[in-house]
């Protein structure tokens, strides 16, 4: 083998071109230095230690400079200082030069405070960041965002997607925007189960039976200062307080993942919300059990078609219509869909919309498991639904029925149907609510009102179901004030009656009937 520059030559004649190296004096290949050579011998480089220094000077004069008690010194000092200076200029630049150094001075103690501060609180803190967490994740959002920002300690801890696995941001005034509901969801992310969004205006009672409207129109209110919010538009700019349609929009991202284990979905008022938004919110949330919605303007056909499509396990559905008694757009087709697709559902609360007896009749009965249900301000059916509702399938697991202000509701009806209960039928129903502003239509002339309660017997009501509770609340009185001239021997009865009548006095009853469905739901 014959070696030339830049060519190996081997038996076969064949050339096979080499990479030239970098040329070192004029040699395309350099020879490499020996370790024995002391003149070709490579030495580290020497760390300077004039970085050190500097740091130990600065320690030292800043150590100095703290250490002055005299505070008047240096304010004479600097004043001289100032004075021994010949131009404008360079006093200028020395009073920003102070002024820049008291920034940096101030800037650095408040840090360190903060991070001693943080030190201590997670020495103090009796609970490991686990068990810190699992705390948090019990707090409502509110909360955790003002925990989080007392010290990095705490910070650390909200952070973890258990502690806004539960996002609840209603409010009295509208307060929140979409970027705070996008941020939230994303810090739950996989964690996410439940929501409850929008403005929703104080109620004594428990949601599910109250009275009390809970549509509510953001540009109508004021907040706290008074100030309304036709006043207020003027001043909002891009991070307006007012939620619009895309405001869960962040369900689909990440291919949806923070909506598949969504479980309760509540919206109070989110005024801008319209079908198409919430459609495309259920349809990204199909392990959804608990739906409530209150005065969105969608439509009530729509809404049961998508629920029936994209969440077959939902278990509790809450909707109050936006425009009371004007919404008839339900259909039998939809009825008979929302059935079949939904069969888990145990409360079911449709308030508002003109939904006639053949509809009322489909819904309750074909619902297996239905336990609790709210028509009220229902503007269509007569109660002819209520005839024969125990038998031949759904209707026998009623325990609580609200019905109330339905303008076309028929005392006799009601009359029929506590017949029924007394005769044994509907052994778990418990709770009726006929309450009628408008009182009760007569079955001869709607126009003729009934506003008591006196064709239901009492006295046997109370023999046979000591448990059940009837709420009738008119304006001229209740079915207490009608029974009340009862002998004296039923004294003892008449103040259980009394009780329960009062809607007032009957919160307790209220509020555990919210909690079992709750617990019902989340089963």
């Amino acid at each position: 083998m014959v070696k030339k520059t830049g060519v190996l030559l081997t038996p076969s004649s064949s050339p096979l071109v080499m990479d030239t190296l970098p040329l070192r004096d004029g040699l395309s290949m350099a020879k490499r230095p020996c370790c024995s050579e002391p003149s070709t011998a490579i030495t580290p480089p020497t760390m300077s230690s004039e970085p050190d220094d500097d740091r130990f000077h600065n320690d030292t004069v800043l150590e100095s400079f703290l250490g002055v008690s005299d505070f008047n010194s240096i304010n004479t000092s600097f004043d001289s200082l100032i004075e021994s200076r010949s131009s404008d200029s360079d006093q200028h630049d020395l009073i920003q030069r102070a002024l820049h150094l008291g920034s940096v001075l101030l800037e650095a103690g408040k840090r360190s405070d903060r991070k001693r501060s943080s030190f201590h609180n997670a020495i103090v803190w009796p609970l490991p960041p686990d068990l810190t967490i699992k705390v948090f994740a019990m707090l409502d959002t509110q909360s955790v965002c003002y925990a989080a920002a007392t010290c990095s300690f705490f910070q650390k801890c909200a952070a973890d997607p258990m502690c806004f696995a539960n996002i609840d941001l209603i409010t009295s005034v509208p307060k929140v925007n979409n970027a705070v509901v996008t941020s939230m969801i994303r810090r739950a992310g996989n964690a996410l189960q439940s929501i409850k969004l929008g403005v929703l205006p104080p109620c004594t009672s428990p949601l599910f039976c109250s009275s009390e409207p809970l549509v509510y129109s953001i540009r109508n209110s004021t907040d706290a200062s008074g100030v309304s919010w036709n006043d207020k538009r003027s001043r909002q700019g891009k991070e307006s307080s007012i939620l619009t349609r895309s405001c869960l929009n962040s369900l689909s991202g990440n291919g949806g993942a923070p909506g598949a284990r969504l479980r309760r979905l509540h919206l109070f008022n989110i005024e801008r919300m319209d079908n198409t938004a919430l459609l495309a919110s259920l349809s990204a949330c199909p392990s959804l059990l608990d739906l409530e919605i209150v005065g969105l303007h969608v439509e009530l056909r729509h809404t049961l078609e998508s629920v029936g499509k994209h969440c077959p396990l939902i278990e509790r559905l809450v909707f109050e219509s936006s425009k009371t008694g004007r919404d008839d757009g339900l259909k039998y087709p939809t009825c008979n869909e929302f059935v079949r697709n939904c069969p888990n559902i145990i409360t079911l609360a449709l308030k508002g919309f003109k939904l006639q007896d053949y509809k009322a009749r489909m819904l309750v009965k074909g619902f297996r498991k239905l336990k609790y249900v709210d028509f009220s301000t229902s503007y269509s059916f007569t109660g002819t639904f209520l005839r024969n509702l125990g038998s031949n399938g759904g209707g026998k697991h009623l325990e609580v029925m609200i019905l109330r202000d339905c303008m076309r509701l028929k005392d006799i009806e009601v009359e029929r149907f506590m017949g029924a209960v007394l005769a044994g039928e509907f052994k778990l129903f418990r709770h009726l609510d006929i309450s009628n502003r408008e009182g009760l239509a007569s079955d001869g002339d709607w126009f003729h009102r009934c506003y008591s309660a006196s064709f239901v017997p009492i006295k046997q009501l109370l023999e046979e179901r000591p448990n059940f509770r009837l709420v009738a609340e008119f304006p001229k009185g209740s079915y207490v004030d009608v029974e009340q001239p009862m002998t004296s021997d039923l004294n003892s009865d008449v103040s259980l009656p009394y009780q329960l009548s009062s809607h007032a006095s009957d919160g307790s009853f209220l509020m555990s009937t919210s909690d079992n469905s709750s617990d019902s739901d989340q089963g």
